[in-house]
């Protein structure tokens, strides 16, 4: 066992600035600690078989869950069942950072929405 940070844990970048660290990577579940910039977000889209669940640290998330428009501030949560479209964007001038946790892991498991 080891203590895990976002200084210790596999970083990637996504979209067009942000960034996510694999905090827990496992067969059944997923920890990402993620940073979004201001002006930026996801695309919508869903995930078949996972579920999620979006946690702020700092900043405000805007979350649009199924044509509905959530502000989450910090330390507030989001669950997201498996099939629902979502989209998390940072609409606020600093920068938004938040868990998502996701079981199983989503990676793989996204479908796109227009």
């Amino acid at each position: 066992m080891t203590v895990v940070s976002k200084d210790n844990a596999k970083h990637y970048f996504w979209g067009e600035q942000c960034d996510g660290w694999h905090l827990v990577q496992s067969g059944n579940l997923s920890v990402i600690q993620e940073r979004v910039p201001s002006g930026c977000g996801e695309s919508r889209h869903y995930h078949v078989i996972a579920e999620q669940f979006f946690f702020v640290l700092s900043g405000v998330a805007t979350i649009e869950l199924e044509g509905k428009l959530f502000q989450l501030q910090s330390h507030q949560g989001l669950h997201v069942k498996a099939g629902m479209s979502h989209q998390v964007t940072n609409n606020e001038a600093t920068d938004l950072v938040f868990t998502v946790t996701s079981t199983p892991p989503s990676h793989g498991d996204r479908v796109d929405r227009v």
